[in-house]
């Protein structure tokens, strides 16, 4: 049984990860920002804590709930979009949404959880996209969006170099159906997740800071 962090679990890929690491018997914490969705993650069987990443209190207050914890996975899960996101250039309110839940939550988060993660030799995984890739902007269309995570996935790979004992990815999960990838989207939230878990079991130390699609493929990112 491995001990599985999952930051930002309460709907979409995030809460069809807690169901498929509950399923397979793994120990789940699970985060949350609202009362409701903490009771529907303790109403499924994991542990929930309370965090949003765009209030700093509560994100410093993760590290002392996770403290003593030793986590074998850890997931960061993090995409908003919409359409004021493709302006050129966004708007300052669509730029600190989409930077802070995408990047600087992310930043904040690394150095309370990679330690865990280390601790253990575990893996954690950033959700990205290969729409990050920098070379291969084929307009301005979610232009914000595609910064972010190019962002995110250079602080993926920065921040691999401080935590070598843990392996630290980003990971596209697929086109899926979610309210970002619409309902004509090849891929439903659980077979993502299923190619999400089944990937994080196979890293191993070649991996370190790499970019992966959910079926372990190779994207680059520069």
């Amino acid at each position: 049984m491995s001990t599985v962090l999952v930051l930002g679990g309460s709907r979409g890929i995030g809460a069809a990860l807690v169901a498929r690491h509950l399923d397979q018997g793994d120990r789940v914490i699970a985060t949350a920002r609202d009362d409701a969705a903490l009771a529907r993650l303790r109403a499924a069987g994991a542990e929930a804590l309370p965090l949003d990443v765009a209030d700093p209190q509560s994100v410093s207050a993760l590290a002392w709930r996770l403290d003593g914890e030793k986590l074998d996975i850890a997931w960061y899960v993090a995409g908003v979009m919409d359409r004021a996101d493709a302006h050129t250039p966004p708007t300052r309110e669509a730029f600190d949404r989409v930077m802070h839940t995408n990047v600087l939550g992310a930043m904040q988060v690394i150095p309370q959880v990679a330690p865990l993660v280390a601790a253990a030799r575990g893996r954690m995984a950033f959700l990205s996209s290969v729409m990050g890739r920098i070379a291969d902007v084929s307009g301005s269309n979610a232009w914000l969006y595609r910064v972010s995570k190019a962002a995110l996935n250079m602080a993926v790979a920065s921040a691999q170099t401080a935590y070598p004992d843990a392996i630290l990815v980003a990971v596209h999960p697929g086109w899926v159906q979610t309210d970002m990838g619409g309902a004509a989207a090849p891929l439903s939230v659980e077979q993502s997740a299923a190619d999400l878990v089944a990937l994080a079991g196979r890293l191993g130390p070649a991996d370190r800071g790499a970019f992966l699609n959910h079926d372990g493929t190779r994207f680059e990112s520069w």
